[in-house]
């Protein structure tokens, strides 16, 4: 039992240095030669801890040449345009000025249902609405609306620019724990929040989140209990 367990713990952290050392994105990015890599590297992993009668160092291995495959193949697909097409493929529009063109969907082997569905997730309710809509490598769709249907912003009722208004507050206290890079990002000193937690009572573990931004703006909520 205690051989199971360790060799799952070995397997497990073996997996997490390989997938921080491969940069994976989430699975739903994941390109098809990144998505086999996900699927064999499981597989593995599965039968190495199921079967003690594997050695440890022959799911390592090949788990290990695995990532060193993807990680060339990277770097080479980086160099070549050629390479990077043939592994990843290319984008493909199948919407054109809320036009649908069915033979590229035909192609793709993309349903009405999912085409619609894909177009609800982009807050798009309306074909007639695209002007371009485009199948990704990773099979997500990316929808660029016409500019009648588009959400207005703050350029087209050309309202003037604040920099302040360009930065979202960010957390600077999470469960009792500083966070030095906010105060650095926000330009705000410990001295500043030293006498914020002075006018509010609190000390810094008494924080459970504080919120704050280039402008002094803050939000803080104390720990319950």
């Amino acid at each position: 039992m205690f051989i199971v367990f360790f060799r799952t713990i070995i397997i497990y952290l073996i997996i997490i240095i390989c997938i921080r050392i491969m940069g994976k994105r989430q699975l739903g990015e994941l390109q098809p030669s990144e998505f086999v890599i996900a699927i064999l590297i499981s597989n593995i992993a599965t039968l190495s801890i199921e079967d003690t009668d594997i050695p440890l160092l022959g799911a390592i291995v090949p788990i290990v040449t695995l990532m060193c495959s993807e990680v060339i193949l990277s770097a080479v697909t980086l160099k070549n345009s050629k390479i990077q097409t043939a592994v990843t493929g290319n984008p493909v529009v199948v919407i054109h000025n809320g036009i649908i063109d069915q033979e590229e969907m035909r192609e793709l082997r993309l349903s009405i249902e999912d085409l619609m569905s894909q177009l609800r997730i982009n807050n798009v309710f309306d074909v007639r609405d695209v002007a371009w809509a485009i199948v990704e490598t990773n099979g997500k769709l990316t929808v660029y609306q016409k500019f009648e249907a588009r959400p207005v912003t703050a350029g087209m009722l050309s309202l003037p620019a604040q920099g302040q208004q360009n930065t979202p507050p960010m957390v600077l206290i999470s469960d009792g724990v500083l966070l030095p890079k906010t105060l650095e990002l926000c330009n705000l000193s410990p001295k500043w929040l030293e006498n914020i937690l002075s006018e509010n009572s609190a000390a810094l573990h008494d924080v459970f989140l504080m919120t704050c931004d280039p402008s002094a703006q803050y939000y803080l909520v104390k720990k319950e209990g």
